[in-house]
């Protein structure tokens, strides 16, 4: 059996490592940010982007801190059953790439929002705006959250300072670099995440006894490599059938509906290198997920095999905890990297051009020059970072980082995701109403979600989104009339 590494310390060789990422990310700003002169180029690039760069970089956007810490964690708590969502993850991507992408590019989008606009008014483009600000703030304090606390564990910071380091890096490297500085680095963390993943697997390989046979076996035996749940209890959010309607639904609302995402896929030139971009993510994007799953299940191997090493008091904290007090100097390095980076690859950038092009221009502003614009989408992303990281603060209190983020969502992305079918798939109109609508949906939604988390209500919260999006839909229906009759 292993014993537990005596040096739970950093040292110079992992210092070293951290400090060359970091380096490489404000370079790649540098180079990349300094001849921005409009907002175009600044949220967009001026669609320029290529098709590796933009896949690499939604990639590094989609798997975040909350893959490279929570993943492993519930891998180390739970089984292989997030791989469920994951399947109709993948059947959402090409429903996004054959409907959503084709509407924004015939519109001309700088954000998604302007295609409510085009489609329904002003009030629909406001609203989902502002649903969209709510949305990725909580989700992505949830996720800043995590990095924040792993990186809190390896480097034996306080919470609070690691938020500020993350935050003040975050709003450096994006506010001078923009949109094409969140591309190119993006492929440099994507690059590292399944660099640091390899290592770590190769790694606990040869420190399990038995190696790959005996972890596959004591992983088996303890049901840590479950895939599908066939239970029948609508309580349960993993079912097989309702996790990956739960991909489905919660994909098309998180990359179709969300700036974050779907601005990367705004940065190809034509219609056509963005539906391949999204399409390719599939087969980026699995591998990861597979890896920190992996890692999770050989780290419950592990801890099993070594029982009297010490657990952390929060199994979220379970790979930085083996990172810190297992790993040799150098890998703890690998890691921190991973984490940061992960944790860097913010959503300042959407938040900012979603405010500036959705809400400050047409509300406040619509005649500037784009020069006042461009300085305006710089404030916005220092004040959206300040934001974000009381928020992150906010979530120190909890444990199971990865499913709250799902619960978050599907609180209000249900709301989103109704109104954009209602304007793909329908020639209804409505504007005024979809407000109301998506609105009483949402306080419904995070309603039923009290009652779920409060065993009130015997119902799986995977159940959110879908019943927000058909409620937003109907309601929307219901209130609109034919295009033709107007």
């Amino acid at each position: 059996m292993m014993a537990a590494s005596q040096n739970s310390s950093l040292t110079y060789t992992d210092f070293l490592i951290v400090a060359f990422a970091v380096f490489i990310l404000f370079l790649i700003a540098y180079i990349k940010g300094r001849d921005e002169q409009d907002t175009e180029d600044f949220f967009l690039g001026k669609r320029k982007m290529p098709v590796v760069a933009a896949t690499l970089s939604f990639v590094a956007t989609e798997i975040s801190a909350m893959t490279i810490v929570g993943v492993p964690a519930v891998g180390f708590r739970e089984n292989w059953e997030y791989l469920q969502f994951f399947i109709g993850s993948a059947i959402a991507r090409v429903f996004i790439a054959y409907f959503f992408i084709p509407a924004f590019y015939r519109f001309n989008c700088t954000t998604i929002y302007e295609f409510l606009k085009h489609r329904f008014g002003r009030a629909s483009q406001y609203s989902g705006s502002v649903f969209f600000f709510f949305t990725r703030l909580l989700a992505s304090g949830v996720r800043l959250y995590a990095a924040s606390l792993a990186v809190s564990v390896l480097m034996g910071w306080s919470l609070l300072w690691t938020l500020l380091f993350f935050s003040v890096v975050s709003m450096i490297f994006i506010t001078f670099g923009g949109i094409r500085a969140v591309i190119w680095t993006g492929v440099f963390e994507a690059i590292s995440f399944y660099a640091a993943a390899l290592i770590l697997i190769a790694y606990l390989l040869l420190h399990i006894k038995g190696g790959v046979a005996l972890a596959f076996q004591t992983a088996l035996e303890a049901g840590k490599l479950s895939i599908f749940n066939f239970g029948s209890s609508p309580a349960d959010p993993n079912i097989w059938w309702l996790a990956i309607l739960n991909g489905v639904f919660g994909s098309l609302a998180s990359f179709g509906t969300d700036q974050e995402l779907m601005q990367r896929l705004l940065t190809l030139e034509t219609r056509r290198s963005s539906q391949k971009t999204i399409v390719a993510t599939i087969l980026a994007s699995l591998p990861v997920v597979v890896l920190y799953l992996s890692i999770g299940t050989l780290l419950f191997v592990y801890y099993k095999q070594n029982s009297l090493l010490p657990l952390p008091d929060n199994s979220d904290k379970i790979l930085s905890h083996f990172a810190l007090f297992s790993l040799p100097n150098g890998f703890k390095g690998i890691v921190l990297t991973a984490i940061i980076l992960a944790s860097i690859d913010s959503p300042l950038s959407s938040l900012s051009s979603s405010f500036v092009t959705d809400i400050y221009k047409p509300l406040l502003h619509e005649k500037k020059s784009e020069k006042h614009y461009l300085l305006v989408s710089r404030i916005s992303v220092v004040l959206f970072g300040i934001l974000l990281a009381v928020i992150a603060y906010m979530c120190k209190f909890s444990e199971g980082m990865l499913w709250l983020a799902f619960k978050i969502n599907g609180v209000t992305a249900g709301s989103l995701l109704g109104v954009f079918l209602l304007g793909l798939f329908t020639q209804r109109r409505v504007d005024k109403a979809n407000v109301y609508v998506m609105t009483f949906t949402s306080v419904l939604m995070g309603t039923m979600l009290y009652l779920i988390e409060t065993k009130k209500l015997l119902l799986g919260w995977s159940w959110l989104i879908i019943i927000g999006t058909l409620l937003t839909f109907i309601g929307g229906y219901l209130f609109s009339r034919d295009e033709d009759s107007l």
